[in-house]
């Protein structure tokens, strides 16, 4: 049981550190405003277009892009994590898996 622990444990460190590594990008719908971010949920650049203009605009534009980066570390996390769990557990949750859906 402990090793399971401990083995999870370590699991989760690489994973943190490879999703350091990750980087994706959002952009507003335009792609005037776009937004890199490390799968670990940290911003690593803002690329503005010279055509966009006002302030206003840039701001929405900066917020849609943000949430769209971080939509896409979340899922790239949720990949890492997924296949950490096969590992750990090979043979799946088995019939416990349909105990938490609707």
């Amino acid at each position: 049981m402990f090793g399971k622990l401990t083995e999870a444990k370590q699991k989760a460190e690489e994973i943190k550190q490879r999703l350091e590594q990750v980087s994706v990008m959002g952009q507003s719908a335009d792609g005037a405003v776009r937004v890199v971010v490390s799968g670990s949920r940290r911003i690593l650049d803002i690329l503005i277009s010279e055509e966009t203009t006002s302030a206003e605009m840039q701001k929405t534009q900066l917020i849609e892009a943000i949430n769209h980066a971080l939509e896409q570390a979340d899922k790239v996390a949720e990949a890492e994590m997924a296949e950490i769990a096969k590992e750990l557990m090979p043979g799946g949750l088995g019939s416990l898996a349909g105990m938490f859906k609707k």
